[in-house]
């Protein structure tokens, strides 16, 4: 840390040279053994929508193009674990993954040796905090140009009350002046290093917090505090694991969208995309608007090809078709659904029958099916789910429970093929302007329903990003037009009066 010096009474203080960092190194700090959540795994490889949780860590500082290096220190016995997910990832910016200490003192002098001499600036992250954003890491490292250390905290929106031993009371402090920390937290590497060499003179010197040894031992350094998020959660406790899945699905709802046509072109030309439930709706749009980017569709349907997405002999020979024309598929969605209302007493075992086999048998047909290809091609497969697979609606208790166990497919299937690089992803539209819907529930309110187009384009973007395991909500944006359902053609009226969706 550069300090100010004088060489006599009159003198005038120097003018401390301008920070001049040689690189920007973040540090992740996965030394946690999941003791709280009762695993027999450290927390930070425990998968949450489909990846562990170190590498969507990983991932975003990776992705930052503010950062130059990223070290890994990892729990004991467990580095090569983590070494494989680096490895597997393709992370270029990790330049060491080592074993950290026994306390956060011992594990952050590991991390000082492991980043060497000069000036750099140094960012240690918690691994458990998956959800860092872009925008949090960039602010971290644009303040150590005018700060020589940075944390980031969020307002707390609890009372906080201070009490004894007995539990009593104490002292409530002003809720205005408190803080929650979260990580990362950011320093220059000279300050850093001066706290720790400090500390080192303390008996009873025990580091929690970065942040707190400076404070302490460097009472004159500011510490200057930067917006975290409340997404920027702290995989700690067993509830923490659900809410950290749950807000990558919503995170996910904002998949990357490319700036333009040209954009789309260039990734979509050459494609090939099988859709299952493609004569009209959702289904229908997805097929237009790829081929319109060049891409080679090919829909299938009841109503258009003869194709019964719950037949294994018909998917079959409907990704059969696909390959042989074009050698390649690289991404498969399955569309095509019923939605029958009416009390589960009264329905018929028929009727029953049918929403199984094509709400939920299908799909499972289609991703078994469908494997060898994507394999080939680091493909993905693509469902549709719908809000009521949140809880289960009246009067259509099959169409909810069926769209429920999709949601779990993606993930669980997400999950298993990995390691074969093939992604899962489920889309999730709010309720959509399509004739079936139409049929189902008659007129409603235009400003209420989605078009389906803006379900087909956001399929369109899921299915060129690297997401997988997710379930992607797709929502009507303000001042949106209100839809305009397509009209069915002769050829599926059928299927429109069966309450079938082709798309």
């Amino acid at each position: 840390m550069t300090q100010d010096h004088t060489t006599g009474p009159d003198a005038t203080p120097e003018t401390p040279a301008p920070w001049r960092p040689s690189r920007t190194v973040a540090v992740v700090l996965a030394g946690g053994t999941g003791t709280r959540l009762g695993l027999g795994i450290p927390k930070q490889l425990l998968k949450i929508a489909g990846k562990p949780i170190i590498e969507h860590t990983l991932a975003v500082f990776e992705a930052a193009a503010e950062i130059d290096e990223i070290i890994v220190l990892m729990a004991t016995g467990h580095v090569a674990d983590a070494q494989q997910i680096v490895d597997k990832a393709g992370f270029r910016k990790v330049s060491k993954v080592i074993e950290g200490g026994d306390t956060r003192n011992a594990t952050t002098r590991i991390a000082l040796d492991a980043v060497g001499e000069g000036d750099v600036n140094i960012l240690f992250h918690d691994a458990v905090r998956p959800l860092v954003s872009a925008r949090i890491v960039r602010e971290c490292v644009n303040a150590l140009w005018t700060y020589s250390a940075v944390d980031v905290a969020i307002p707390s929106a609890d009372t906080i009350i201070q009490v004894d031993e007995n539990e009593c009371i104490t002292d409530i402090p002003v809720r205005a002046t408190l803080r929650r920390g979260q990580t990362p937290q950011a320093f220059r590497s000279g300050t850093i290093r001066e706290a720790y060499r400090r500390a080192e003179g303390d008996p009873n010197f025990a580091a929690t917090d970065d942040c707190g040894v400076v404070l302490r031992y460097l009472p004159g350094t500011p510490i200057k505090v930067i917006d975290g998020s409340d997404e920027n959660i702290k995989v700690t406790h067993p509830v923490d694991v659900h809410l950290a899945d749950k807000l990558f699905q919503l995170a996910a709802a904002q998949a990357p969208r490319l700036t333009d046509h040209r954009s789309y072109t260039e990734e979509l030309t050459g494609r090939t995309i099988v859709i299952f439930g493609g004569s009209y709706g959702i289904g229908h749009d997805l097929a237009e608007l790829a081929r319109r980017y060049g891409a080679q569709v090919f829909p299938f349907s009841r109503s258009s090809t003869g194709t019964h997405v719950e037949r294994a002999e018909d998917v079959e020979a409907a990704l059969k078709t696909a390959f042989e024309a074009t050698g390649r598929i690289d991404h498969v969605v399955v569309t095509a659904g019923i939605l029958e209302k009416g009390s589960l007493t009264d329905m018929d075992q028929e009727t029953m029958d049918r929403v199984l086999q094509v709400n939920f048998v299908g799909p499972v047909i289609a991703a078994r099916q469908s494997l060898p290809y994507l394999q080939q091609t680091k493909g993905q497969l693509l469902l549709y789910t719908s809000s009521s697979y949140t809880r289960g609606r009246a009067q259509y208790a099959l169409y909810s429970a069926t769209k429920a166990a999709l949601v779990n497919l993606t993930q669980a299937l997400a999950d298993e093929w990995a390691e074969f690089g093939v992604r899962v992803n489920c889309i999730n539209p709010e309720r959509t302007a399509t004739p079936m819907r139409t049929k189902a529930f008659g007129e409603e309110p235009e400003h209420t329903l989605l078009a389906a187009e803006t379900v087909a384009q956001s399929s369109l973007d899921v299915l060129i990003s690297d997401l997988t395991g997710q379930v992607i909500d797709v929502r009507r944006a303000p001042g949106e037009p209100a839809p305009v359902p397509a009209q069915p053609t002769a050829v599926n009226q059928d299927r429109l009066a069966s309450g079938v969706d082709a798309g």
